[in-house]
């Protein structure tokens, strides 16, 4: 019998994966909100806010394609216990000097490009490491468990608002620092599975290699079409998810009293979706040749309902987002699992990097067109253009290219 067939998702190195992966980013929920409203209150400045967010974001568009190549030649796993430690260490120097107030707006942008690039960087080692701890029938069931994960992070945002107002933003560093700090310890024992992997490691490494492989990166992407077809939709989706980004929040603080607490009600259903779907997910696989047809309705049903959503009712919403939560679940599972089964563990450094920039790129320019639409156009329009983008996109790359998409999407584990 097959290894695979019977091979466990609960071997040690991925409890371990999955508990470090919970601790990280329970560090990096609570850091990322409670960043943002010290940055409010130390600076005064929505100029100044605006910068640090510009900050923040900019080392997330070159970082990824730069590591991608470095991720495919040397170790993941020591890359990801390092960053964590740097990340401990960084919150923690952070803390230690506003509690000494030697703390200044240039600290703070020099930190903030650091957080940003060292979140990339993670982000392409994870990815191309994680499904080596992972049997390739366990894919779904494994990135069910680590969308659940992500999910449940975003609740510890209003953790994090109470610990910032309570307690100063010095103890909330501390505690982000402590969380890196455990995760990295329980990432250094995770066995060296790379070892087994016919990916070279590199001790001699130059300047030319790495910008080979960087071509390389681009090169395996416009050769392998469906790739490039699911990467290119993503792109468009990330846009419309910059629009959404720039327009919810402040559509709710504008149409309702304590807009901000029906904003968050209202995204709770998407939250309590995204688990349920994950759930499912983990304990139901979809059939090989039904993953592409499920994949592409979810992703042009989810764009539709966000293009309406904002023009029912309260309780509609509600419901609206609770599908939302539930389709997302099912297609982002769908698409993660299969690209990472596709990709070839020496080309995955160099895709995942190229494929977060793309995202990158499509989020940031959704925020700015819609941050200069909505000066001349009413809110709920902007983002219902840029929600039937992303549905016709999907139609067009992912329907219209069904002969490449399909078999990356419908792929046997």
């Amino acid at each position: 019998m097959d290894k695979t067939i019977s091979a466990p998702l609960w071997t040690k190195d991925f409890t371990i994966i999955t508990l470090g992966s919970a601790v990280s980013m329970l560090g990096n929920a609570m850091a990322g909100f409670s960043i943002s409203l010290f940055v409010l209150d130390f600076t005064g400045s929505a100029s100044l806010y605006a910068l640090y967010l510009f900050l923040q974001t900019f080392p997330q568009i070159a970082a990824p394609v730069l590591a991608g190549p470095l991720m495919d030649r040397f170790s993941r796993r020591r890359t990801i216990y390092f960053l964590d430690f740097c990340s401990a260490a960084l919150y923690g120097a952070a803390g230690l000097l506003i509690v000494l107030e030697h703390f200044n707006f240039f600290i703070l942008a020099v930190m903030t490009l650091f957080i940003g690039t060292i979140q990339s960087v993670y982000q392409v080692a994870f990815q191309s490491f994680y499904p080596l701890l992972v049997s390739p029938v366990n894919y779904e069931k494994a990135y069910s468990v680590s969308g659940t994960l992500e999910t449940l992070s975003y609740v510890t945002i209003a953790v994090a608002a109470f610990f910032y107002q309570t307690f100063g933003i010095a103890a909330v560093l501390g505690a982000d620092s402590l969380c890196f700090f455990i995760a990295a310890l329980f990432e250094t024992n995770i066995g060296n599975v790379e070892a087994s992997c016919p990916r070279e490691m590199e001790k001699s490494y130059r300047l030319k290699d790495w910008q080979t492989d960087c071509r390389e990166g681009f090169r395996y992407l416009h050769r392998e079409r469906g790739l490039l077809c699911i990467a290119t939709w993503f792109m468009i989706s990330s846009m419309a998810g910059g629009a959404s980004s720039v327009i919810t929040l402040p559509w709710f603080r504008g149409n309702f009293p304590l807009g901000e607490y029906v904003y968050m009600a209202v995204w709770g259903f998407m939250v309590i979706g995204r688990v349920l779907g994950c759930f499912l997910q983990y304990h139901i696989q979809i059939p090989v040749k039904k993953r592409y047809p499920v994949a592409l309705t979810g992703f042009v049903l989810v764009a539709l309902i966000e293009s309406v959503y904002l023009f029912t009712p309260r309780p509609a919403m509600c419901v609206l987002c609770f599908l939302v939560g539930i389709l997302g679940a099912a297609t982002n599972n769908i698409r993660v699992s299969a690209i990472q089964s596709h990709v070839p563990d020496d080309r995955k450094g160099r895709f995942n990097g190229a494929f977060l920039m793309m995202a990158t790129i499509g989020t940031l320019s959704g925020e700015l067109l819609a941050g200069a639409a909505v000066t001349v156009l009413p809110l709920r329009s902007v983002m219902a253009c840029f929600m039937i983008l992303s549905a016709v996109a999907a139609l067009v790359l992912i329907g219209g290219g069904r002969r490449y998409a399909a078999p990356v999407l419908n792929r046997e584990a």
